[in-house]
């Protein structure tokens, strides 16, 4: 006998679905602030950067994408003024790419967009489970950040085990 009960959703799509409403709130807040040059694949670049500056090679390893793809994110954001390269006062030959006045401009746009959402799902979920969750989700990221570089697929590992 076969049910037609629908599979419950794996905890894949559970998170994933939250992450895409971010990211279509974060994008639509942008344009309406008037930033119109950037799309949802350059925040792949915003939300790594530090403000000391993070190397382009570690960049595209957190987010999980080639040393080239990064680049190519970087140059098109740097030419657009919200990033910059700066010296790595630790090595003089490598570059730290950072936040430049107008890209902390549009990091407080994301951050208000992103608060607007977990206001929203707060007042959905109720205070304690919403609460619940963040707590939750801290909890497996710094538990899948203790795990090292074997917590976190690199692109190299991502790319091996695809073929």
């Amino acid at each position: 006998m076969e049910s037609n009960q629908p599979l419950p959703r794996m905890i894949g799509a559970l998170l994933r679905i939250p992450f895409q409403q971010t990211v279509a709130r974060v994008h639509q807040r942008l344009m309406e602030a008037g930033y119109t040059d950037l799309r949802p694949t350059h925040f792949a670049l915003l939300q790594q950067l530090r403000p000391e500056g993070l190397r382009v090679t570690e960049l595209a390893s957190l987010a999980q994408m080639t040393k080239q793809s990064m680049g190519a994110i970087v140059d098109y954001v740097e030419e657009r003024g919200y990033i910059e390269r700066i010296p790595d006062p630790k090595d003089g030959r490598a570059r730290l790419v950072r936040l430049t006045p107008r890209g902390r401009e549009v990091e407080q746009v994301a951050r208000a967009a992103i608060g607007e959402l977990e206001t929203e799902w707060a007042q959905y979920l109720g205070p304690e489970r919403f609460a619940a969750l963040r707590s939750a989700l801290q909890d497996l990221v710094t538990f899948i950040e203790s795990q090292g570089e074997g917590g976190r697929l690199s692109y190299r590992d991502h790319d091996s085990a695809s073929q």
